[in-house]
């Protein structure tokens, strides 16, 4: 005989599996809330960033050798050249002559000058016999003090002719003899600039003088290595041309300005003892007495991308991604300088701290991130 189960029972088992159904769709969801609330960090272009000089692959930088002194040879009158006796390259001495200007017109003035100071000289010598009589015969009372008024006055007037003659006269010797074109130094050519038979103007450079004696080194610095040259300070050498030498150099000269192009200062090293086969335009390697990376370091410069640069209010700053927990920090930096690309912080940042240095205003402070490289570092280069 079957039994029949009770309707109570069949509603009691439908209860409990909607319960249990109801039970796993809520822990599910919980499930899901803590997945959520612990997402990946985001990842961010960063980068590693030292002083500028830990970034030099060398350490030196590039010179050419220069004479100390270099000046342009000149006539300091205008005329046609006639002959040029030195060549590129010729040894010349001082006081030599190394070229020449037709002197015809020169020597036409200085004879018509010449002439005229003949004449001031006789008119001088004829009112001042004159003058003599005249104070002569003054005294005995033959003539009147009117007469021997004028007769002072007019050998006063023949006297300043005869020294505008004379001023004439020398004047014009002067200009045949810069006809004449003389080294004033001792050194050698290294420029040719006219030539034989050119019309030149008072001034032109017809030659370049490089001058005999001290021999420098020109070379640029960036703004990171500025404390290693120092005017003053002591650095080693190099010749391509001569190796195996090494030369002893002292910093002269350091620019006071940058170049407004390559943003480098122009420094002058003085050999100490170059010798006759260091040859000018050679080139060479300077090596500074105080390392280039200690130098960059001690300045403490960083270069940095333009896109990495945020602003808290008006204050420049910068992302850095903390290492201890992969957080975002908003730091502050003073900027020395704007370039198209780049900029440059000398304050606020320390060496190996990692930079955001693209999308930096998409992130926040405190946000956890990973750093990954930039995919093109060149696009980043300074």
């Amino acid at each position: 005989m079957r039994q029949q189960s009770s309707p109570h029972l069949s509603r009691g088992f439908s209860s409990y599996g909607c319960a249990l159904a109801l039970a796993a769709l809520v822990a599910l969801a919980a499930c899901s809330k803590k997945e959520a609330a612990a997402p990946a960090p985001r990842p961010v272009v960063a980068s590693i960033v030292h002083p500028d000089g830990q970034a030099l692959q060398a350490g030196s930088l590039p010179g050419e050798v220069q004479a100390r002194y270099s000046t342009p040879l000149s006539f300091r009158v205008g005329g046609k050249i006639i002959e040029r006796r030195v060549r590129l390259g010729d040894t010349v001495k001082n006081g030599e002559i190394v070229a020449l200007l037709d002197p015809a017109d020169a020597q036409k003035n200085a004879a018509s000058a010449q002439a005229q100071l003949d004449a001031a000289q006789h008119n001088l010598v004829y009112a001042q016999q004159q003058l003599e009589r005249d104070k002569a015969q003054a005294k005995e009372n033959l003539i009147a003090p009117a007469q021997l008024e004028q007769t002072t006055n007019a050998y006063a007037s023949a006297l300043a002719q005869r020294d505008q003659a004379q001023q004439q006269a020398a004047l014009a010797k002067n200009q045949l003899q810069y006809t004449t074109l003389v080294a004033g130094h001792a050194g050698v050519i290294t420029a040719e600039q006219a030539d034989t038979g050119q019309n030149v103007s008072a001034g032109q450079a017809v030659y370049n003088l490089a001058w005999s004696g001290d021999v420098d080194v020109l070379c640029d610095v960036p703004e990171s290595a500025l404390a290693a040259f120092a005017v003053g300070q002591n650095a080693s050498v190099t010749l391509a041309a001569l190796p195996g030498r090494k030369f002893s150099a002292r910093v002269r000269e350091l620019s006071p300005a940058a170049d407004q192009q390559s943003r480098t200062w122009r420094a002058r090293l003085t050999l100490a003892q170059p010798g006759p086969d260091v040859r000018l335009g050679m080139t060479a390697d300077v090596t500074p007495a105080v390392p280039l990376a200690t130098a960059a370091a001690q300045h403490g410069l960083f270069t940095l991308p333009a896109t990495a640069l945020f602003h808290e209010g008006r204050q420049p700053a910068v992302w850095v991604v903390r290492a201890a927990d992969n957080t975002l920090e908003l730091r502050r930096v003073t900027v020395t300088r704007y370039d198209e690309r780049t900029i440059v912080v000398s304050e606020g940042l320390k060496d190996g701290e990692s930079v955001v240095l693209q999308g930096v205003h998409t992130v926040s402070a405190g946000e956890k991130v990973r750093a990954i490289a930039p995919l093109h570092p060149e696009d980043f280069a300074s």
